[in-house]
């Protein structure tokens, strides 16, 4: 079953576009909790997602040890929904294709995020299986993504210019995405109307301060659907008591209802 498929089928199972991000960090989760805080929270939330998105940074930086706890979490994802690893990787040649081999096969990740910066020949190992998929950075949810971003490019910035390339680089499998953060609902708008068709990866809402129903008025597709919407924190830390993993679900159930309403308030044209 390739990523798409995948994808799909969890969001029309669970009726949600809801990815949680899977982002422990060292300073609130210590690392001798960390495997059964993470399957907690996987067996609380995952009948309410259509995907996972673990940060690989928050594992590396934890050695051996994160390592053990990032294959005991993807162990514990359903095999029936996505994975995808938020690795931000990007290189060329033989680097890349080692990046793409540590993400598919090391890891076992359904989908992998990358930085487009090296172009074409950097991007095509993470494309080349038909059955995974790459998210590409566009226009993250930080502010200081302006120091590039929106470079002028012959006159449109340089997001869209991006926005492009990966709808190009997609065309053979249809499994290349793109990360467009919630905090700059215009510029995702612009991104849909030049990709009305490839799948967008939605951080910052929630910790962020993202907005959720004009994200959503701007970023979801024809059918409806497109979005895959990330939260991480405000539901992995919604409580930092014993009933963390109950806060957890209560949390995403409420993303995901809210999720929910707004997209049925579109305006029926746009369905």
């Amino acid at each position: 079953m390739g990523f798409g498929e995948k994808l799909r089928g969890a969001a029309e199972r669970n009726g949600s576009l809801l990815c949680v991000g899977l982002d422990p960090h060292p300073d609130r989760v210590a690392t001798d909790d960390l495997i059964p805080f993470l399957r907690a929270i996987i067996d609380a939330t995952s009948d309410l997602v259509c995907a996972f998105k673990p940060q690989l940074a928050f594992f590396e930086v934890r050695g051996a040890a994160g390592w053990e706890a990032l294959h005991a979490t993807v162990d514990a994802i359903p095999r029936n929904v996505p994975i995808i690893l938020d690795a931000k990787r990007g290189d060329i040649g033989s680097t890349a294709t080692a990046y793409a081999e540590m993400a598919f096969d090391l890891v076992g990740a359904d989908a992998v995020t990358v930085n487009p910066y090296l172009g074409h020949d950097a991007a095509l190992p993470f494309l080349t299986r038909p059955d995974r998929a790459a998210f590409f950075l566009c226009r993250t949810s930080n502010p200081g993504g302006d120091d590039l971003q929106s470079l002028d490019i012959d006159g449109q910035p340089l997001y869209q210019r991006v926005a492009d390339l990966v709808r190009q680089w997609g065309e053979p499998h249809g499994n290349a995405g793109l990360v467009v953060g919630a905090t700059y609902p215009e510029e995702l708008a612009a991104v849909r109307q030049r990709c009305p068709d490839v799948p967008i990866l939605l951080p910052g809402i929630g910790a962020q301060g993202g907005d959720l129903d004009r994200s959503l008025a701007a970023g979801l597709d024809a059918r409806g659907g497109g979005l895959i919407v990330s939260a991480s924190r405000s539901v992995l830390f919604a409580s930092t008591g014993s009933d963390f993993a109950d806060a957890a679900r209560a949390e995403a159930e409420q993303l995901r209802r809210a999720i929910q309403q707004s997209a049925a308030a579109r305006p029926a044209q746009q369905h």
